[in-house]
């Protein structure tokens, strides 16, 4: 029977094949429609797009082990997302308008890891040396529950770690909407302007 690593391999496998031959299917309708085939191939998105696909099939025929490069040269895929340059334009003008409450946010966040690695060092480092053995090991700790991430590899014991987390967490709901409160206001200012234009 296999294993789950085996599986969730021939699973992303298949998600690849999937992908590539969608891929293939755009590229080869791109050139088909275009009416000039031999500048669009040769263009920055035709180049992207080979680029993009070509080294799939290269590995059906070749070892790439030995070639790597060629295997790398995959993320070029990513740049594909370069076609939606104009929603990227609008985040850019978006994070261009909240700018400074962003920068004035981060530095309070940062403050507020360092404050929380301290607290939580004071509340937990006697109960557990281990994980809390310095303001610096407890800095994960700060991160994970700020973020709510929470992995739950490392918890407080203590009541006061306790309460001191539970005000943590209520904090980091709010690290983590404001910020998207922000860009979300900023987009849609942006979007506004761009429809009034």
């Amino acid at each position: 029977m296999p294993n789950t690593f085996t599986l969730l391999k021939d699973y992303l496998y298949l998600t690849e094949i999937i992908i590539i031959i969608l891929f293939t299917i755009e590229y080869v309708l791109r050139i088909f429609v275009s009416d000039k085939k031999i500048s669009f191939i040769f263009s920055y998105y035709g180049i992207i797009d080979l680029i993009a696909i070509i080294p799939f099939y290269l590995s059906l025929g070749i070892d790439l082990r030995s070639i790597r490069i060629v295997r790398f040269i995959q993320i070029f895929r990513v740049l594909k997302l370069a076609r939606y340059r104009k929603a990227i334009e609008r985040f850019h003008q978006a994070f261009i308008i909240v700018r400074e409450e962003l920068i004035l946010f981060t530095i309070s966040a940062f403050i507020l890891i360092y404050i929380s690695s301290v607290g939580i060092y004071y509340f937990e480092s006697e109960i557990q040396p281990d994980h809390f053995s310095s303001i610096f090991h407890s800095l994960w700790w700060s991160v994970i529950t700020l973020t709510t991430v929470g992995y739950g590899d490392v918890y407080p014991v203590t009541v006061g770690g306790r309460i001191f987390t539970s005000i943590i967490l209520f904090i980091g709901i709010g690290i983590v909407a404001i910020p998207a409160g922000l860009i979300a206001s900023a987009l849609s200012k942006v979007r506004q302007e761009k429809s009034d234009e």
